[in-house]
């Protein structure tokens, strides 16, 4: 849930006029650098609400010294206002009044009446405009009012502003208001606009180059939704089914994960605490009663700490995220922006009871990774004897050690409601060893940037390759195999989507793709449904028409017969074909 106003400490994103996007962190007694627009003080942003619009004007200027000037709808909306449909009297007026002043037009319609003027002869070059460079910097140092006065000496200095048509001029004075116009919008933060943000104005490899628009088409192909606790358990007694549990392999830096948690409702913090203030205190009362703690406590009452010391909540059991990663450690930067450390999460925050992190080595081998390797068990009498420091470094590994083994257990039991993957590794690899984790009707997605490597992926799981695979299944421990990389069987009716929002300009005659549009990868999304094979074989069963009895040989003589006639007619039709 969106807070209301603008909190210290917290990540707000602000829009331009010329559309861009900043995201800024509102740290309190700083200033703001917004580049060409000017700058702000941060403690005149806390407080405010969003979604307003507001301009920058000097200190001396605004009524309150703050140098802020909330623009009201009125003046946001005045030129739509202005631009009121016609009336059919005013329309013929303005096209006898074009006639008139001798203007050359293209647009007709049926009739032969005018209906647009054109500036094909019109040459617009950088001498219409007589105003330097220079004298725009120097106009843009002084830095009074908002730029309306920049933009109005602009206007009055072109001299070929009285032969633009009203297209061209509207155009005009649009694309220098977005230029020098020092107005912007704070918005707060999700995940559409940080996809945004990162794909056009930081390294959109780092996300895969993945799109707002591609991102929604993942989710509603995966089917996260947050899911009422409810208790259901697999037949082996272990694995939780039905409560809204999710495996994500996340390579975006944490943009999946930012998604799914955002569709779950976990994503941000609750907006009456403050989790930075909060987690500085917890660490200061957890460092100051530690050692209190486990002398006072036996292990299994003892609360649950990360890491590095902090208490933290225990896991609940629905609306789960597991996200499973190559390295020691995940990769979600992009949490922070959300006021979330996944090194070191704060207990106030939602997603710290709902996010879990495996790596491969964890769940393929956890023999071999110390983490899932059990610390000495020492009694109680020979912890007595040790000091205040040992002891506490005795259990904060024990509670580590739980605490990653019972993810893995967990996670290796399965049941999982959906799984989504991103990530450059190789996906058929990922797919054999995660989709058995999935419990029946899961959906799978899997994003790429080019189609090749899904087209690959489609033809693992087609339907040739699954009766070949049915017909002759090889055994379980030799998988996977030269033919078989993975189980053709689990997954059914794959298919390859892509999306992508492109902005048109819309005009009679002129009716075409933005050319300013950004290139690079399209983005595609593989989506299949989880199921489960039948045991044994499958026999059809039906109702069958009953045959006559008793007539056995003439009926074989009558067919014989028949057959014959049809051969002799065929012998006579070929020969009549010959002979013409």
């Amino acid at each position: 849930m969106h807070p209301d106003v603008i909190k210290s400490y917290s990540y707000v994103t602000l829009r331009f006029p010329s559309g861009l996007l900043a995201i800024h962190e509102v740290k309190p007694n700083t200033t703001l650098a917004l580049g060409k627009y000017g700058s702000l003080q941060t403690n005149h942003l806390i407080g405010r609400p969003f979604y307003y619009t507001y301009e920058i004007l000097d200190a001396a200027a605004s009524s309150n010294g703050s140098g802020l000037r909330i623009v009201p709808p009125s003046e946001l909306y005045a030129d739509i206002k202005e631009d009121e449909a016609p009336t059919p009297a005013d329309l013929e007026q303005e096209k006898v009044d074009g006639v008139k002043d001798g203007t050359q037009y293209e647009v007709l319609d049926q009739k032969g009446e005018v209906l647009i003027r054109t500036n094909r002869n019109i040459i617009d070059d950088a001498q219409s405009q007589t105003m330097t460079m220079e004298e725009i910097e120097a106009l843009k140092a002084e830095g009074k009012g908002s730029g309306r006065d920049l933009i109005a000496k602009i206007l009055d200095s072109h001299s070929a502003l009285d032969q633009k048509t009203a297209f061209a001029l509207a155009k005009y004075t649009l694309r220098k208001t977005k230029k020098y116009l020092r107005q912007f919008t704070v918005l707060p933060m999700d995940v559409s606009l940080l996809a945004k943000w990162v794909l056009e104005d930081r390294d959109a490899s780092k996300i895969m180059e993945m799109r707002e628009e591609t991102l929604a088409l993942i989710g509603s192909w995966s089917n996260i939704h947050f899911t009422p606790s409810q208790t259901g358990t697999a037949a082996d007694g272990l694995s939780q089914v039905g409560q809204g549990r999710w495996l994500i392999v996340d390579e975006t830096g944490g943009l999946l994960v930012a998604s799914a948690a955002e569709k779950l409702g976990v994503l941000h913090p609750p907006p009456d605490n403050d989790s930075r203030r909060l987690s500085t205190r917890t660490e200061k009362q957890s460092e100051l009663q530690e050692n209190e703690d486990s002398e006072s406590q036996p292990e299994h009452q003892q609360v649950q700490k990360s890491a590095n010391g902090n208490p933290q909540l225990p896991f609940t059991q629905s609306n789960t995220i597991t996200v499973i990663h190559p390295n020691p450690q995940p990769n979600l930067s992009l949490l922070r922006y959300f006021d979330f450390d996944a090194a070191n999460p704060s207990p106030s925050h939602p997603l710290s009871r709902h996010l879990r992190t495996v790596s491969w080595l964890q769940l393929l081998h956890p023999d071999e990774d110390n983490a899932c390797t059990e610390p000495e068990n020492v009694s109680p009498e020979m912890l007595h004897t040790w000091k205040s420091g040992k002891r506490g470094n005795y259990h904060r590994k024990r509670r580590r050690w739980e605490r990653t083994t019972s993810i893995v257990s967990e996670t290796q039991a399965g049941g999982f409601d959906g799984l989504v993957i991103a990530s450059f590794m190789s996906t058929p690899t990922i797919l054999h060893h995660l989709v058995p984790l999935l419990r029946g009707a899961a959906q799978v997605v899997v994003y790429s940037p080019s189609i090749e490597p899904l087209v690959e992926l489609a033809d693992l799981y087609s339907t040739p390759r699954r009766v070949a695979y049915l017909n002759g299944p090889p055994a379980p421990e030799a998988m996977p195999t030269d033919d078989f990389l993975v189980d053709p069987s689990l997954l059914l009716a794959p298919t390859i989507q892509t999306v992508r929002c492109r902005p048109w300009q819309i005009l009679p005659g002129r009716t075409h793709p933005l050319m300013t549009g950004r290139g690079g990868s399209e983005g595609y999304v593989f989506h299949a449904t989880r199921v489960l094979p039948a045991e044994g074989g499958v026999q059809a069963r039906g109702i069958s028409k009953k045959r006559k009895t008793g007539g056995g040989a003439q009926d074989r003589e009558q067919s014989d017969m028949k057959g014959s006639k049809q051969e002799k007619a065929i012998k006579v039709k070929d020969d009549a074909m010959m002979q013409t």
